[in-house]
């Protein structure tokens, strides 16, 4: 394990029912590869080492004395295996038989796992045959395959956990626990672990793998953990059931692997601990109480590096398929537009006022306040869309903002403001020919004083544009673009906005708009306060403060799950692996952890906006954070990386 990552994998032998020493071959064999593969934790199906469909077979001593045999050879086999194993059999306790999940690693059993519920309906008949298990661990004993006695822990509430890597803890369930409303996953997650693992032997009925699916994922969700789960396949008897090897392995409520169905294949997955213990942390709500009856039982991993097989979406706040996006999209629109027509309602304003410079941010405010003066029943002409030209002003832009207004029926306001600034400049004694910070904030300050002045007037209300993305870096003017009434974008990551001003695009049903919104797109994100150069964009915002789909990847981890910056690192050079150089990734996360420090005093005083997703920069909600808190740590973890 390193920074939290670890191999897991559900495996699937092919067996021979009713043939343990077959079986235990198999098993070893899949455990060489998955060795070989840097897997450390690995579940086979439940009473794989003799064979689910034994039947009536498992009342034949010969059986049971040879699968316990078996098992005992395997666990003596991991002595070589740098891993922990969970592998189903049958097992013979005071006269009763029980289905259970043998743990073995290092060289011998850590434990045994019991069924806890056992099904006896439909095509199941289980109870014939098999007790159910017990809570509390009671010790138990068996022959070694050198003829010691080992002694070892029996029960539901046992706990294997490794202290060489944190947030390694595991528990155990067996096939049908899963499908209960009472699952003892539940408690186990709740006593600490944050791994469980199912040996099961579901048959294959039409339907059954979705129903399956969903059910690792909402439990890994709802548990805040991972789960693996093996399940039995090619080999078991078909005399009325067919078997399909469907492994899965969910992580708080995603799907990380997933075998195909009907063979026997290993699904292999990279966990992210670390991930789990900083959502559990988070989570207040979700309380560990490890208790007393539990019993902890350790084992050793070495800790190695591990090349990522795991998929890191490099845009984590844009879903990836087109369905879940054009949903996504509709939904975020909704939510800023409810938001916009509440506070209109309780301010009683009948006018909107927004800047609108023909770039992406402008664009999707103005489009969210048409939706809400829509929902509102207001004519469209309320909203004001001031376009407020000066030195950096393009044609293309300012043509583009004027063309997006009529497309859409809002008002169109036009205020020249070179003249304001040039005035103010002489005010102040600052040189119009040195373009510096002053230079720029000027004209971003006389902007929204006309958009403030000009809603007076109208008795209307300031509609916000800045996006999270900029107020996370800070690039907005202090009491001028950073200040509105109300910021509809201040939660859209700038990643997000693009995709949702596309979405609006192939949704609007006017080819005319469309053509304005595309062209919008098309164009370099710019703040457009420096002359033009020949007529084009001098100033692009990406080239001066790095590319947005970075800074959108490195807030996400940093703010949703507590990252350090070596370990978004590590994943951001995953994720944009040919697209960006490993310098120029670390260079602008440099550049992130600067800024979001130095910047916080933006944050700390932002207008009310709407939450639309897991990460937002409220100071009144999300984030909470010093606007002069020390960012040696993490700039000396930083530099440590180069």
């Amino acid at each position: 394990m390193e920074q939290g990552f670890i191999r897991m994998a559900a495996a699937t032998p092919k067996i021979k029912v009713a043939d343990p020493a077959w079986n235990r071959e198999r098993i070893e064999e899949i455990i060489k590869e998955g060795e070989s593969r840097k897997a450390k934790v690995m579940v086979f199906p439940e009473l794989c080492l003799t064979g689910y469909t034994c039947a009536d077979l498992f009342s034949q001593t010969v059986l049971l004395e040879e699968a316990r045999k078996q098992l005992m050879i395997l666990a003596a086999r991991t002595a070589q295996a740098d891993m922990i194993c969970f592998v189903g059999l049958p097992w013979e306790h005071n006269g009763k038989l029980y289905n259970v999940m043998a743990a073995v690693s290092g060289g011998k059993v850590l434990g045994l796992v019991p069924k806890t519920f056992i099904p006896n309906y439909s095509e199941f008949y289980e109870a014939r045959h098999f007790s159910p298990g017990w809570r509390k661990a009671v010790d138990v004993t068996a022959a070694d395959s050198a003829g010691r006695t080992a002694t070892f822990p029996m029960g539901t509430d046992i706990l294997f956990s490794c202290p060489q890597m944190p947030g390694l803890v595991i528990a155990a369930e067996v096939c049908e626990d899963l499908w209960m409303p009472d699952a003892p996953g539940i408690r186990h997650s709740l006593a600490g672990a944050a791994v469980i693992v199912n040996s099961s032997a579901s048959d294959e009925t039409t339907g059954k793998d979705i129903y399956r699916r969903s059910l690792v994922s909402s439990q890994s969700a709802k548990q805040v953990c991972a789960y693996v789960y093996a399940s039995a396949g090619e080999g078991e008897s078909t005399t009325d059931l067919v078997f399909s090897g469907h492994n899965l392995i969910g992580e708080n409520g995603t799907i990380l692997a997933e075998s195909p169905r009907f063979g026997h294949e290993t699904a292999y997955g990279d966990v992210d601990l670390e991930r789990l213990r900083s959502e559990r942390r988070r989570m207040t709500t979700f309380e560990v109480s490890p208790s007393p009856d539990y019993r902890n039982v350790s084992f050793s991993l070495k800790r190695e590096h591990l090349e990522l097989e795991r998929f890191i979406d490099p845009a984590p706040f844009v879903p990836g398929s087109r369905e879940d996006r054009e949903r996504r999209c509709e939904e975020i629109l909704t939510i800023q537009s409810l938001g916009l027509k509440k506070r209109l309602e309780h301010t009683g304003c009948q006018a909107a006022v927004i800047g609108i410079s023909g770039g992406l941010d402008s664009t999707l405010a103005l489009l969210v306040t048409v939706r809400a003066f829509d929902m509102l029943g207001l004519p469209r002409e309320k909203i004001w869309a001031v376009t407020m030209p000066c030195f950096g002003t393009t044609d293309r832009t300012y043509q583009n903002a004027c063309a997006l207004v009529e497309g859409l029926g809002a008002s169109l306001k036009e205020v020249r403001i070179q003249e304001a600034v040039t005035v103010h400049f002489r005010d102040i004694g600052q040189d119009a020919s040195v373009r510096d910070v002053t230079y720029e904030n000027s004209q971003a300050r006389e902007r929204t004083q006309v958009l403030m002045d000009f809603a007076n007037r109208m008795n209307g209300l300031v509609v916000g544009t800045g996006d999270m993305s900029e107020l996370a870096l800070g690039w907005a003017t202090y009491n001028g673009d950073h200040m509105s009434m109300y910021g509809v974008n201040a939660s859209v990551p700038k990643t997000l906005v693009r995709h949702l001003v596309r979405y609006y695009s192939d949704t609007c049903g006017d080819k005319e708009l469309s053509r304005v919104l595309l062209d919008i797109l098309d164009t370099p994100v710019s703040p457009e306060l420096l002359p033009p150069e020949n007529g084009v964009i001098a100033q692009k915002t990406e080239d001066l403060v790095g590319p947005y789909e970075l800074h959108d990847f490195f807030l996400y981890y940093m703010l949703r799950f507590g990252y350090r910056p070596a370990r978004i690192y590590r994943m951001a050079r995953k994720a944009f692996q040919g697209i960006y150089e490993d310098e120029t990734i670390l260079k602008w996360l440099k550049v992130f952890y600067r800024r979001f420090f130095t910047q916080q005093f933006k944050r700390s005083c932002l207008p009310d906006g709407p939450k639309v997703g897991s990460v937002a920069l409220s100071p009144r909600g999300d984030l909470r954070m010093p606007s002069d808190a020390c960012s040696r740590l993490w700039m000396e973890e930083l530099e440590g990386l180069s």
